[in-house]
C-alpha cells in the first residue's frame, strides 16, 4: 500500500531539495541536488532559473511515479530576497538577481530624497537598509536601471511563489515573504508602503495571502498545491505549532544565525535596526521581532584560518570540548569583547578577527576564544531579539546545535531560561508541510514528537 505524503520543494542558496512527509511528519523520501550559478546579464553571478525549473517539474514527476507514494498536496520552502519577474506568458523576463548584487549608491540617494529619511522608511517596513536584500529595492533598480525589461513585467514573485507558479500558473503574493525585509509592507498600517503604490509596482499585485492558502495544479486540478512560503519563517513553525503556549525565542543558526521572538508587541526603533535588526511576518500575519548575525559565515572563514595555521583537518574543530580551565586562562590573559559594546549589523565580524593567533598555545585555545568573540556578538542579539518579553526558554537549531562550547556559553550568559539544543529534521521542509496541513492531513496534528531536545546546563 503505498504512503500518503505531501511532497516539499525547499530550495536553498546552496542545497536544492525535494523531501515527502509522511502523515506522522517523518520524511520518507529526500532527494538533494547542487548546481552552478551563472552570471545574470551584468556578470554577476546567481541561480541558474531555468535549470531550476525544469529540476522541480522532473523530480515530482520522479516521485508521482513511484508506487511507494501517495502524494496527497505540495508546498515549497525558499530563500527570501529574491524576486522572479514574469511577463504575460509566464516566461521569465529577467535573471534570478542574487541579493549580494551591490545596489547602486546614487539610486538609494534618489530614493531617499523621494521616500526618507531613510531610517524612517526602515523603521515603517522593519527592514535594514540592505540593499538588493531589500527584494522590493529589485524592482525600483530595475525600473530605473533596466527600463525596457521593467514594462515587459506583468508579476514580480518572491522565489518561494514562483516556485508554485511553476505548478499552478497563478501568481500570487505571499505574506511571509512579503515581510522579510522587503522594504515593501507598512507594518502599522499591514499594507504596502505607499512608495510602492507612487512608483506604479502593480507587478507585486494588491492582495498579499496567508501562508496556508493552497490552489490546484495546473496539470492535476485534483492536487492541492501550497503557494510556498519563506523558509526562515517557515522554520519558526513546528515550534509555534509544538511550544506556542509559552514565550520562546529561537536562534536559527546556518551561514546567518537569526534570533526569533514570535512573541514581541514592541515596535522596532532606529536603534535596533542600526543593529540589524528586523520584523519577519509569521505564516498567520503576525509580526516577528528577529535580530541577525552573520556568525556562521564568520566561524566558517575562521576554522579555515584556524586549521591552516595549526595544521589539523578543516573538521577538528568538532572534536573539540568545552573546558573552563581554558576560558578561565583566556579570561586572565586577554581583554574579553563584552556584549554591552559588541558591533552588530553591516556584516560585522567579532573582535576574533583583530587578534593574533601566535598568542594561542593550541588550536584548542583559539577556538574557544573564537567562541567567546562570537558570543559576545550573539549574546548582544538576543537581547535585542528578547526585548522586554518574559522569556524562560531559548531553543537553538541549526550548526550551533550540535556546538558543545557555544551551547554552554549561551547557558551561562542566560542562567534564567533553559536553553534547548533543538534537532528536527528539516524545519523549513516541515514547515511548509505544516501550514497547508488542513490540504492533506486532517487526521494527525502535529505533536512535537519529531523534536529531539537537550538541556544545556552550565555546571
Amino acid at each position: 500500500m503505498s504512503i500518503p505524503c505531501a511532497a516539499i520543494f525547499d530550495i536553498g542558496k546552496t542545497n536544492k531539495k525535494l523531501l515527502l512527509f509522511d502523515q506522522d511528519y517523518r520524511i520518507v523520501y529526500e532527494k538533494q541536488e547542487t548546481f552552478d550559478e551563472i552570471p545574470d546579464d551584468d556578470g554577476f553571478h546567481g541561480d541558474n532559473l531555468a535549470w531550476l525549473s525544469d529540476w522541480l517539474l522532473a523530480s515530482f514527476e520522479e516521485v508521482l511515479a513511484d508506487d511507494r507514494f501517495s502524494i496527497r498536496a505540495l508546498n515549497f520552502s525558499g530563500y527570501g530576497a529574491s524576486l522572479v519577474h514574469i511577463d504575460k506568458e509566464g516566461t521569465p523576463v529577467t535573471p534570478l538577481y542574487n541579493y549580494l548584487k551591490p545596489f547602486p549608491v546614487e539610486l538609494r540617494q534618489r530614493f531617499d530624497s523621494h521616500y526618507g529619511p531613510e531610517l524612517e522608511w526602515a523603521a515603517t517596513t522593519a527592514s535594514p537598509i540592505l540593499g538588493m536584500l531589500n527584494s522590493g529595492m529589485q524592482l525600483y533598480w530595475i525600473k530605473y536601471e533596466k527600463s525596457p525589461l521593467f514594462w515587459q513585467i506583468e508579476h514580480s514573485l518572491h522565489l518561494p511563489q514562483y516556485l508554485s507558479f511553476v505548478f499552478t500558473r497563478r501568481a500570487v503574493s505571499e505574506i511571509t515573504s512579503v515581510g522579510c525585509h522587503t522594504g515593501l509592507w507598512d507594518f502599522a498600517q499591514r499594507k504596502y508602503h505607499r512608495w510602492v503604490f507612487e512608483e506604479g509596482l502593480h507587478s507585486l499585485g494588491q492582495m498579499v495571502l496567508p501562508s496556508f492558502v493552497t490552489a490546484p495544479s495546473a496539470s492535476r486540478p485534483q492536487m492541492p498545491v501550497g503557494i510556498g512560503i519563506h523558509d526562515s519563517s517557515a522554520a519558526l513553525v513546528p515550534y509555534l505549532h509544538a511550544f506556542g503556549h509559552e514565550p520562546f525565542l529561537l536562534i536559527s543558526t546556518g551561514t546567518w544565525c537569526i534570533t526569533m521572538n514570535p512573541f514581541s508587541t514592541e515596535n522596532l526603533t532606529i536603534h535596533e535596526l542600526r543593529q540589524d535588526c528586523l520584523s519577519y511576518l509569521s505564516f498567520r500575519g503576525d509580526p516577528v521581532k528577529a535580530s541577525r548575525l552573520f556568525a556562521g559565515n564568520e566561524h566558517e572563514r575562521a576554522v579555515r584560518h584556524l586549521a591552516d595555521y595549526f595544521q589539523t583537518e578543516l573538521s577538528y574543530y568538532k572534536r573539540v570540548s568545552f573546558d573552563e580551565s581554558i576560558l578561565l586562562s583566556l579570561k586572565s590573559r586577554f581583554k574579553q569583547a563584552s556584549a554591552d559594546t559588541a558591533k552588530l549589523g553591516s556584516l560585522e565580524d567579532s573582535t576574533f578577527s583583530e587578534r593574533n593567533l601566535n598568542d594561542f598555545s593550541s588550536y584548542e585555545e583559539a577556538y574557544h576564544q573564537l567562541l567567546l568573540d562570537l558570543m559576545a556578538q550573539q549574546v548582544a542579539s538576543v537581547r535585542l531579539a528578547r526585548g522586554n518579553t518574559a522569556i524562560r526558554r531559548i531553543f537553538v537549531d541549526g550548526g550551533f546545535s550540535r556546538n558543545e562550547i557555544y551551547l554552554q556559553l549561551l547557558a551561562m550568559a542566560f542562567p534564567e531560561c533553559e536553553v534547548m539544543a533543538s534537532e528536527i529534521a528539516q524545519a523549513s521542509a516541515l514547515g511548509a508541510a505544516l501550514v497547508i496541513e488542513d490540504a492533506w492531513n486532517k487526521e494527525k496534528p502535529f505533536d512535537g514528537s519529531q523534536f529531539t531536545l537537550k538541556k544545556a546546563v552550565y555546571l
